[in-house]
């Protein structure tokens, strides 16, 4: 049963990748005015499992669970539909729209993932935050490099304060350490 969850899991989310992905290329298709002619998740070779047509758009679930489409008039795409090209462009067509439009159409879909990762990322800086360890809770101290070696640091060696001032996070240790000459108040490992 666990291994469905997975699988149902696994495929909603490919699933919601796909359809803002699609809503890329299809918002700015609608608001350059350009033909939609179907908006898919999945594909669909033979049959549907689901579909309505809303004005001169096709909405629909295919059968075939690796991706989806938006299928644009005037657009020669994965279906190879060549009659349309034999007639003369209309204004509503990919084809007819400048350059402008029709790069920002085909970017779409990228530009609509690059904003889902950074809607993703700040939900998840919101939600977890910054965390940090207090050198306090540090249990068994630091390790040290060559560096901290030559200013006189050991292995497991915790430190307390700098220049007398107490050390909240190792994060500014930086910053206090830069700034003024290094006096180092530690617990040493030798202690323990």
């Amino acid at each position: 049963m666990e291994i469905l969850i997975k699988a149902a899991q696994l495929l909603l989310s490919l699933s919601i990748l796909v359809v803002l992905h699609e809503m890329g290329h299809f918002l700015p298709a609608k608001l350059f005015r350009t033909g939609v002619e179907k908006f898919y998740l999945f594909f669909n070779p033979w049959f549907s499992l689901m579909k309505k047509k809303i004005g001169n758009t096709e909405y629909g679930i295919g059968w075939v669970p690796l991706g989806g489409y938006v299928k644009i008039s005037g657009m020669i795409d994965e279906s190879m539909d060549k009659e349309q090209l034999q007639k003369p462009p209309e204004p509503w067509e990919f084809r007819a729209k400048p350059a402008w439009q029709r790069l920002i159409i085909m970017v779409g879909g990228v530009t609509m993932n690059i904003l889902l990762a950074i809607v993703i990322y700040a939900m998840i800086m919101f939600s977890q935050g910054e965390r940090y360890l207090p050198p306090e809770n540090a249990e068994y101290g630091i390790a040290v490099d060559s560096i901290g070696q030559q200013i006189g640091l050991e292995d497991g060696d915790k430190i307390v304060k700098v220049n007398g001032e107490s050390v909240q996070k190792f994060s500014l240790l930086f910053g206090m350490v830069s700034a003024k000459p290094l006096m180092c108040h530690r617990i040493s490992s030798k202690m323990f």
